[in-house]
């Protein structure tokens, strides 16, 4: 049985696997491995064959997950002994293809980092800057109506420096966008 999660750092990840042990205690391996970091970023990853001769487990479910486009995931492959032996070649494709099999009906979504900045705007440059936001993927977490309009917003990382230069060509260098 492969269980995956999502893992954005070690802990999350040891703490599934140690979730994973907990409900199965009577399985008789419960080998891992875990990409905790952008999809196949090998800085940082681990793995266990936990008991199955060695490389056999741990190593082909880490292969698995770096190359299956996915970041920041954990997968733990719970195992009962008994019914055929696979020998070591059966039980490395046997542990990948669990993983395999795992990664293709989860569902995922691309990660954006942001970065949260405070702009401001006078109340004429509103509804251009309102547009640009929609362009621009920026989502507005507050707005205060003051003298002039502030903005609390988190911009996609790769876009930041392109909104500073649309809010200053918007209202003509009046407008100011700092990071918080």
């Amino acid at each position: 049985m492969t269980t995956v999660a999502r893992a954005p750092d070690e802990a999350s990840a040891h703490a599934f696997i140690r979730a994973i042990r907990d409900e199965h205690p009577d399985a008789t391996h419960h080998c891992w491995a875990f990409v905790a970091g952008p999809p196949g970023s090998s800085a940082r990853v681990g793995m266990s064959d936990a008991g199955e001769p060695h490389g056999t487990a741990g190593k082909p479910m880490l292969m698995t997950l770096l190359h299956g486009e996915v970041g920041e995931i954990v997968a733990v492959c719970s195992r009962w002994y008994g019914g055929v032996k696979l020998g070591t070649g059966g039980l490395s494709r046997a542990y990948a293809g669990g993983v395999k099999l795992a990664l293709e009906s989860l569902p995922t979504e691309e990660r954006v980092d942001r970065v949260r900045v405070e702009v401001v705007v006078r109340y004429g440059g509103v509804t251009s800057f309102q547009r640009l936001l929609e362009e621009m993927d920026v989502s507005v977490e507050s707005e205060e109506y003051g003298t002039d309009v502030r903005y609390v917003c988190a911009v996609p990382e790769p876009a930041l420096e392109g909104l500073r230069r649309a809010v200053a060509d918007l209202t003509r260098g009046e407008g100011q966008v700092r990071e918080i």
